[in-house]
């Protein structure tokens, strides 16, 4: 993009112009980009070449590092008179893009876990004392046993539990926001933004809240019950099916009962490369009960639309979503 490619310059300039903030501008700009690429068919291929790059990067952190990509793409872009400079600039910030990508899709403490997973993997584990755990999409956990305790720590993600006994040591998971203690149990527990939720399938958990004074009972659930733990302590919440909560997680489906569309979203994006995005106000009143593949989230998405008829869905690249309803 330094002018020996002036057809990657127009590929550049036009992908700059399908990432303007403006929706009519954008709208306008993907109708005139279809043409362009089909006038010649050295405009598909530079546009699907710059595509590529952007798609990488996405794919590492998502569209808040894409825009930078954007900007270096239209510096890149600029009159031949101004361009060595800008060339030069946006040469250097899409090579380092890559490591500060990573940095923020993983940061230190996922990358270190014992145990992790990627997007759209899943890993079933055997631990030393014969407990079975299950990492969904993107989830990271490290081990602490020793002579008299069992500990998890849940770094990020959301994992199932099949608790071996062992009277002599307790069995405890830890997350941001409290810990679970096992009462030879078997429940899922998923740590979110400000909270971790915990839903049990098989006998029963006590819950305390980080920073919960010491005198306060914590909270015990049985099979069927789930729990929420925040910061400001630890409440009940919605009952669960268990055999429903233990078939999806193993078809790999979740599973929600009147929640917030936006928290719906965010664990399907959790589960893809790359992002979903979306004005969180403007869905703030839709709230979701269905049953919704994990493998597939672009099959989910679409469910979720035939359920909102107003909802509608801009796929820009496989790596980014658009999601809104307009009024």
């Amino acid at each position: 993009m330094t002018g020996a490619d002036p057809i990657l310059e127009q590929a550049a300039a036009w992908i700059v112009r399908l990432g303007d903030d403006d929706p009519a501008e954008r709208a306008e700009a993907e109708r005139d980009f279809v043409r362009w690429k089909a006038a010649d068919p050295r405009h598909a291929a530079a546009a699907a070449r710059i595509d590529g790059l952007l798609g990488r990067v996405r794919a590492l952190s998502g569209p808040a590092t894409a825009r930078p990509a954007l900007a270096a793409l239209a510096a890149a872009a600029k009159p031949r008179a101004a361009r060595p400079l800008a060339a030069g600039a946006a040469l250097l910030l899409l090579l380092c893009l890559p490591v500060w990508a990573a940095l923020s899709l993983w940061p230190p403490a996922y990358l270190l876990a014992d145990l992790r997973t990627g997007t759209g993997q899943w890993e079933s584990r055997e631990l030393a004392d014969g407990t079975r755990i299950t990492l969904s999409a993107n989830s990271a956990v490290n081990l602490h046993y020793d002579a008299t305790s069992r500990r998890l720590e849940l770094v990020s993600g959301d994992i199932l539990v099949d608790v071996a006994k062992d009277a002599a040591r307790p069995f405890l998971v830890d997350t941001a926001h409290g810990r679970i203690r096992a009462l030879g149990t078997r429940f899922t527990v998923d740590r979110r933004d400000g909270e971790t939720v915990v839903e049990m399938l098989d006998s029963s958990t006590s819950i305390t809240a980080r920073g919960q004074p010491a005198g306060e009972a914590p909270l015990t659930i049985t099979a069927g019950q789930s729990a929420r733990i925040t910061a400001a302590g630890v409440t009940r919440g919605a009952p669960v099916d268990p055999a429903s909560l233990a078939d999806a997680w193993t078809r790999h489906q979740l599973v929600v009962s009147d929640r917030p569309l936006a928290e719906v979203l965010d664990e399907l994006s959790r589960h893809r490369p790359g992002r979903i995005l979306y004005d969180r106000d403007q869905i703030a009143g839709l709230r979701v009960s269905a049953v919704l593949p994990l493998d597939d989230t672009d099959r989910a998405l679409r469910l979720l639309r035939s359920s909102f008829p107003a909802l509608r869905l801009r796929t820009l690249t496989p790596y980014l979503v658009l999601v809104d309803a307009p009024p």
